[in-house]
């Protein structure tokens, strides 16, 4: 009898072992690993809505905001192809030879944050050309006060969303309007 008892707790204690294993598995997530070849998605330019009276200040304007999509997109290979763009759109218009410079720095370059520095420059100059040419819409004067180790930095866009040129997808929506050109 003593054999038998000593056995039924035995198994008693075996089964409560096992249910209690089985709970364990019950409460642990599965883990899946599942591959993509979905690249990171890239920002694209929106529609301009402004019209300018000079068509080739509009296309300055176009290839601007090409430019400044690319380096949301932390992407050099295409600000520089670009800035390669707005090089022939500004040489059009008699940029300032400062910011010729500066574009021509952004097509040699194939450092994105060199192109960032860069763009500043541009950017001063296609502001400049912009100031009395916008005939409807408005251009947005916008501003991440952390660029530059915050000394902050400003860029023109088509639209109130804000996408940072400066850093990209790692601080895509720092900044904020700070003036509208109309």
């Amino acid at each position: 009898m003593k054999k038998t008892y000593i056995l039924s707790v035995a198994m008693l204690l075996l089964i409560i072992s096992a249910c209690k294993s089985d709970k364990k598995q019950e409460n642990e997530p599965e883990v899946k690993t599942v591959e993509t070849t979905q690249e990171k998605s890239k920002e694209t330019a929106a529609s301009i809505d402004a019209s300018f009276s000079d068509a080739e200040i509009g296309d300055v304007f176009k290839q601007y905001v090409q430019l400044k999509t690319a380096l949301v997109n932390t992407d050099a290979k295409q600000a520089s192809v670009e800035a390669s763009n707005l090089l022939t759109a500004m040489s059009n218009n008699d940029a300032d030879q400062e910011a010729m410079k500066a574009a021509q720095n952004i097509v040699e370059s194939d450092d994105v944050e060199e192109q960032r520095a860069a763009f500043v420059v541009v950017t001063t100059a296609v502001e400049a050309m912009l100031e009395g040419a916008i005939e409807s819409g408005v251009v947005y004067k916008q501003y991440c006060p952390m660029a530059f180790n915050n000394t902050g930095a400003y860029w023109l866009s088509e639209s109130k969303e804000i996408r940072n040129p400066y850093f990209g997808d790692k601080m895509l929506k720092c900044g904020r309007i700070d003036a509208r050109i109309e």
